[in-house]
């Protein structure tokens, strides 16, 4: 009888904020019956300590529970992952994995969102090989977890096997394929997810329309872009506050400003400057300092993203990371360098961001000796490893000052897959240059990779024209003709 008021107790406590305060006073109660190594109150326990942020006391609760359920487990691996303390939830997902309780879907599908979280591609590929091992691997959360994680880090052709296995995917799991695409800049595969999407059967919203128009980033677009406009008039997502600023953005990228300005017109209450952020104090967060930093740098007004740098109190590695992006696209290296060395003698840790941002400055301002100094000093120094977007800023750094040799060395010792991307930077280098031998190798792989896409064979035939291989141009545009192959035009939604 007892046992059930209590349960009932945690149930409703659970409904409910659930101060550290009362939590203490529960745990007093549960360990005063004798009922603190109970691993299903152990369990509710370590959650309410967990959402008090009291990680100390969660894990001596955890610790002290001998009979542990995978329950257990999962809470407390799952409070270390909330409050970012990745590697103690990495270091108990061992332990488990050595215990006697087994971790099941949803444990994998925490480590996973861990690892997207920490933006760790060879831990999450390590996790997905685990849920294959545990016979996990169609399992719909597990899925679920792997395709957003995989999306939001960038590794496409991952998520799409995992997706592609899953039979009915969800809502959720559509949009993250769409964002993914999106953010990578892959349009044409968001709007084929997206007319897949809708064959069969599922129904979009507002969060797959943001994610399709987040890789609309050029002019050629602004059509398919007013198609998709149109759709969110007539499905009424265009009610949604979220859905108009992508839009407003989407014009924005795509040079139409009466457009996006039209847009904005339409928002009953959008969203005010910086002059409101100063009135309400807001200005000490660092989440909307960093957005007004960026804001300014983009918008053209450096000196202006710089004072308010100056003035923040409380600054983080996103905020340096935003300024130094944007004194590299202003194309003033020296400041983003000097920046940078003000960063680690205040004791922030670079990340990932930090040395995308730099070697991004280094590539527009053309400087290869100080690319080269910091793409070795984030691995040997850092312990950094190189993404791919680290490998494409090189490999323009190094094409565009005529190293094209060196691009394609590095391409060849890259620690991560070789896409499109990269190979696109070295051919347009090699376009640019003239460079006709390398060209062909490298049209060549990407049009292995992607055998759809004509634009290579294009570069590769204006880089024999450039030489005067006419010759060559013909055979190539005869072989073209043959296999069907043709620039697709441009199309209409209406």
């Amino acid at each position: 009888m007892f046992n059930r008021c209590l349960s009932s107790l945690l149930y409703q406590l659970s409904q409910s904020h659930q101060t550290l305060l009362a939590t203490k006073q529960l745990h007093a109660l549960i360990i005063t019956t004798y009922l603190t190594y109970d691993p299903f109150y152990a369990t509710r326990i370590i959650r309410f300590y967990a959402l008090n942020h009291d990680l100390h006391s969660a894990r001596k609760v955890f610790d002290e529970t001998s009979n542990r359920s995978v329950y257990l487990w999962n809470s407390m691996i799952r409070a270390y992952a909330q409050d970012h303390l990745f590697e103690n939830a990495f270091s108990l997902f061992e332990q488990m994995r050595s215990s006697e309780v087994k971790p099941d879907n949803y444990t994998f599908a925490c480590i996973s969102r861990a690892c997207m979280e920490k933006f760790d591609g060879f831990g999450l590929r390590v996790t997905h090989g685990g849920v294959v091992v545990m016979g996990l691997g169609l399992d719909f959360v597990t899925s679920s977890a792997l395709v957003t994680a995989y999306s939001k880090l960038g590794f496409l052709e991952e998520a799409c096997k995992v997706f592609n296995g899953v039979v009915e995917p969800d809502l959720v799991m559509w949009n993250s394929m769409i964002s993914g695409f999106g953010n990578a800049g892959f349009w044409e595969k968001g709007l084929e997810f997206f007319c897949r999407m809708r064959k069969m059967g599922r129904n979009p919203d507002g969060y797959t329309v943001v994610g399709l128009v987040l890789g609309f980033v050029d002019g050629c677009l602004l059509r398919i872009g007013e198609g998709i406009h149109g759709f969110c008039l007539k499905c009424g997502f265009d009610y949604s506050p979220h859905v108009r600023s992508s839009l407003v953005s989407m014009y924005s990228r795509c040079h139409c400003l009466h457009s996006a300005y039209r847009v904005f017109s339409s928002l009953s209450r959008p969203d005010l400057i910086h002059a409101y952020i100063l009135r309400c104090g807001f200005e000490s967060d660092v989440m909307v300092a960093s957005a007004l930093v960026d804001m300014y740098f983009k918008c053209g007004f450096s000196d202006l993203g710089v004072q308010v740098f100056k003035t923040m109190t409380r600054k983080s590695v996103i905020v340096y990371n935003s300024v130094i992006l944007g004194f590299g696209s202003h194309g003033l290296l020296s400041q983003a360098l000097k920046l940078f060395g003000e960063m680690l003698e205040k004791g922030f840790k670079p990340d990932h961001s930090t040395f995308s941002a730099l070697l991004c400055a280094c590539s527009h301002a053309g400087s290869v000796q100080d690319g080269r100094e910091h793409f070795h000093r984030m691995e040997v120094e850092f312990g950094i490893a190189a993404r791919v977007e680290h490998y494409v800023h090189m490999v323009k750094l190094l094409g565009m000052a005529g190293e094209l040799e060196e691009a394609y060395d590095l391409i060849k010792t890259m620690s991560v897959p070789v896409n499109s991307g990269v190979l696109g930077a070295l051919l347009s280098c090699c376009v640019i240059h003239g460079n006709s031998e390398l060209g062909e190798t490298i049209a060549h792989q990407l049009s292995v990779i992607e055998p759809e896409k004509t634009a290579y064979k294009v570069m590769l035939s204006n880089i024999y024209a450039s030489n005067g291989k006419w010759d060559d141009v013909k055979t190539l545009r005869d072989n073209m003709i043959g296999e069907g192959l043709q620039k697709k035009p441009g199309i209409s939604w209406i």
